[in-house]
């Protein structure tokens, strides 16, 4: 079975097997693991002596939610660019944290404009931060984050960079944006792991500023900082989904053989095969080619009244592809993710597979419901 969602993703055996060992998350050698461990993530975001690895476990709302409360004082107002369902996320998380999030609003094919973002930030001195959603996998759409972040620079103010399904693919150096206070990501998108733990690669200054901030001990930033401080960068605060990290560990393996531009170009090969594909079969994408990201592709929804997401989604798995069973755009599509150990072969038998579920489920309407 193929999963085309973006993420959790297909992996490799070589990755899975890693998970058949019992660890000791304490002994020496886990903690000398886990040091390189943190060190090889930082070189992947281009960090410096100036940032540091902080994992956690979760997944990405959670790494989403303590960035934003170690960054962000209590009160604290954030700009937040509405780029689909991951940046409504943000807004939520925001909020219900105690910090006030501006919503800047856009349409949900558009890529952020950074005029757009320094107009306001000009015009309201009081937003001390942007959050930013790198790639919207509610839409597909991929966000400038170097763009954006010059003007958030230029204003003097700081940034929180959304890579869950961006880091490892998608460039960022870390280095060249001292904007950026964090950018926090999973292991289970363009890193081709298993779920269960996420990472922020932030600034040391950033996360002694923060100290105190976070109104949580689980969700605290700069408490993993200073447990690592004080008891080495090899000890995990609480325990550690340890087995996870082995097969990230593998993964990481798989992406230095790749390469990181390599592994764009192939997902980017998989979305235009896709994309065609869907096309030549009479559906409609829901973003024009211009606008379409490598990461997932949102497909609208036929108008035929058999049409049936479920129905769909479930002839497609008995032919061995797996794809989202619901969709968070305002009009109905259905989203296939372009991620994790494929390549554009995989994605032609999708399309493939398409058609014939589309023949099974008698659809004869192909073309969307005009708006």
């Amino acid at each position: 079975m193929l999963l085309l969602i973006p993420g959790p993703v297909t992996t490799r055996p070589q990755v899975r097997q890693a998970l058949a060992q019992d660890i000791a998350p304490w002994d020496n050698e886990s903690r000398t693991f886990l040091t390189r461990l943190r060190g090889r993530i930082l070189r992947l975001a281009g960090g410096s002596d100036a940032h540091t690895t902080l994992p956690l476990q979760g997944c990405g709302h959670f790494i989403t939610e303590a960035a934003l409360r170690t960054f962000l004082s209590p009160g604290g107002r954030i700009l937040i660019p509405a780029t689909g369902a991951y940046a409504d996320r943000m807004i939520r998380l925001a909020r219900e944290a105690g910090r006030i999030p501006v919503p800047l609003p856009m349409g949900a094919a558009d890529a952020t404009d950074p005029l757009a973002v320094a107009r306001v930030l000009a015009a309201d001195p009081t937003l001390s931060h942007v959050g930013m959603v790198y790639s919207e996998t509610g839409s597909g759409v991929i966000h400038d984050v170097q763009a954006v972040g010059a003007v958030v620079r230029a204003a003097g103010r700081r940034m929180i960079i959304d890579a869950v399904s961006a880091f490892g693919a998608l460039p960022l150096d870390l280095s060249t944006q001292p904007e950026v206070d964090a950018a926090v990501f999973t292991a289970n998108k363009c890193l081709e792991a298993l779920p269960g733990i996420a990472f922020a690669v932030a600034r040391v200054d950033r996360l002694e500023a923060g100290a105190g901030n976070a109104g949580s001990w689980s969700f605290d930033l700069s408490n993993v900082h200073e447990h690592a401080l004080r008891s080495g960068p090899g000890s995990f605060r609480f325990t550690p989904p340890a087995q996870l990290l082995a097969a990230l560990d593998v993964a990481l393996d798989f992406h230095d053989d790749e390469g990181r531009a390599a592994r764009l170009a192939r997902y980017t090969a998989n979305m235009r095969v896709l994309y065609d594909g869907v096309r030549s079969l009479g559906l409609t994408p829901m973003l024009p080619p211009e606008h379409q990201g490598p990461v997932i592709v949102n497909v609208r929804a036929p108008g035929d009244p058999a049409w049936d997401l479920q129905a769909f989604v479930d002839a497609l798995k008995s032919r061995g592809y797996l794809i989202s069973n619901f969709y968070n755009t305002s009009l109905p599509t259905f989203r296939v993710g372009c991620i994790g150990a494929i390549g554009p072969d995989d994605m032609a038998g999708a399309v493939r597979a398409m058609d014939q579920a589309l023949r099974e489920l008698g659809i004869k309407q192909r073309e969307p419901v005009q708006e």
